[in-house]
């Protein structure tokens, strides 16, 4: 292990490449709340953080296993598609809960233009959310609606999406801090 005057232990979540505070600071210094999207092996999460001094603040947040309630089936919860959904379901509460704009947070994930970190992003703005972006970034319309996945997805999105407005999926959990 390196040692001396001038050696500098870096802050855990540094070492272990789980946070790069350069970035989350130039998010911090917006002064808007932050969607935050993850997509992990079996779903796909969106959550608006505020910050507080003493831990974030969860102001809304949707999860694609919420979307089988709403009729998505069995389909995988991970597609672009469910992205898509997560994304405007996490807009509508977003705006229900008073914040009506965001900037993006894909953590350490690099978006790749037309991937699911787009798809989400697309969701967010589509419910309403006034997210910094460009339009060349977005998934196309064959992909939100599922026609490049094997199993095609027999579900309308505009039918989903009219009862996301309609409020039938409610929050599962009240807002409060994160852990």
């Amino acid at each position: 292990m390196a040692e001396g005057p001038r050696y500098r232990v870096h802050f855990r979540r540094r070492r272990d490449g789980k946070t790069n505070y350069r970035y989350r600071l130039k998010l911090l210094k917006s002064g808007k709340p932050r969607a935050v999207v993850r997509i992990t092996n079996a779903r796909v999460l969106v959550t608006l953080t505020r910050y507080d001094p003493h831990g974030d603040l969860v102001a809304a947040q949707a999860q694609s296993t919420e979307l089988s309630g709403l009729g998505f089936g069995d389909h995988s919860l991970t597609s672009t598609t469910a992205a898509y959904l997560t994304g405007y379901l996490a807009g509508v509460r977003s705006l229900a809960a008073g914040h009506p704009e965001a900037v993006l947070d894909g953590g350490l994930t690099h978006p790749t233009p037309g991937g699911r970190v787009m798809g989400a992003l697309k969701g967010l703005v589509d419910a309403g959310l006034q997210i910094p972006h460009s339009q060349e970034h977005f998934p196309s319309a064959d992909r939100i609606s599922g026609q490049h996945l094997k199993e095609k997805i027999p579900v309308d999105l505009s039918k989903m999406i009219e009862k996301i407005k309609s409020g039938v999926a409610p929050s599962t959990k009240a807002a409060g801090k994160s852990a």
